[in-house]
């Protein structure tokens, strides 16, 4: 059970889950474009199932990446951070093709019932665009490293990470409850966005020597670590300044600006990559840079829900 549990990644959730938190907490806070009339579109229920089935996709992808680089030999002794269950042998190729076939199940399973509680049979196209959205995102997630053709290896990680992590995540969770694409969502959930494929980029730029060796052409390998950094910082940066610019148009009073905690930890990671001579010492920067995240769409989160409760109550 110890080696699953490190195979599932437990560090790489609360990343997975932002999208999630920030997407459905707008529905919460901003139920309707008329705040005199508001309708409640929010769900625990539906918030429950996305969570879990989100959860899933993330340990699936674990999974997948963990069977991926090892039978490819990709995870071998020159690779720097900790070592994988199949790279180590405390899992067998076998048992986790088995795993990963069970986790797809479950996922889809989970899928299929936040899709039906979101849209029972009112909305059989939107169910229907969104089974294929799953089916999509389980075969991502297990595509990233999995076989000759696998997308991870050929450079397009960063694309798959944003537009799941970030615009589906975020949007799609969201349209779920309202049954519609909300504008004012697209600003944080190309954050998030920004920032998840920032974490994959560190990952990478940790990776470069190994990856380039076993021959997985990465961004970071095809542009060079010193690109790589700019690349960083321009997702970083680029993340906060849009969080920012959500809040100003959407008028966040004073005190509801608190959410820039969470930049203190992000303006450290990028002091902390910037001096960065040497790739090991980039693994604590995953952490740090996951949790930061994770922290960004928990305080906006609540900022948003203080921000209609004050607007309801001054109306």
């Amino acid at each position: 059970m110890k080696h699953w549990v490190e195979a599932a990644r437990l560090r790489t959730l609360p990343l997975s889950v932002s999208g999630i938190i920030v997407g459905s907490m707008f529905a919460l806070a901003y139920p309707t474009t008329d705040v005199l009339t508001p309708t409640e579109v929010f769900n625990w229920q539906l918030f429950g199932f996305a969570l879990l089935t989100t959860l899933g996709l993330q340990v699936l992808s674990n999974f997948a990446n963990d069977y991926g680089d090892g039978i490819k030999g990709t995870d071998n002794e020159d690779r720097i951070g900790p070592k994988r269950a199949i790279q180590s042998g405390v899992i067998s190729p076998e048992a986790m093709k088995r795993a990963i076939i069970i986790t797809s199940v479950l996922t889809f399973i989970s899928a299929l019932l936040l899709i039906y509680f979101a849209f029972g049979e009112a909305y059989i196209w939107y169910s229907i665009l969104f089974i294929i959205l799953g089916l999509l995102a389980i075969a991502s997630a297990i595509r990233y490293t999995v076989g000759n053709t696998a997308y991870g290896y050929r450079g397009f990680g960063d694309f798959f990470v944003f537009v799941f992590f970030g615009l589906v995540s975020t949007l799609g969770v969201n349209f779920l409850y309202s049954k519609e694409v909300d504008y004012r969502l697209i600003l944080p959930a190309i954050a998030i966005g920004f920032l998840s494929v920032g974490v994959l980029n560190l990952n990478n730029m940790r990776d470069e020597a190994s990856d380039r060796k076993a021959g997985k052409n990465t961004i970071v390998v095809k542009i060079g670590g010193e690109k790589a950094k700019k690349y960083h910082y321009f997702l970083v940066i680029s993340a906060m300044v849009l969080v920012l610019v959500f809040a100003f148009l959407k008028d966040f009073n004073f005190d509801q600006y608190i959410f820039v905690v969470a930049y203190f930890p992000l303006t450290s990671h990028l002091i902390t990559v910037y001096r960065n001579k040497e790739p090991r010492a980039l693994d604590p920067e995953l952490k740090k840079l996951a949790l930061s995240t994770f922290l960004l769409s928990i305080i906006l989160s609540l900022c948003m829900i203080f921000f209609f409760s004050d607007v309801i109550v001054n109306s």
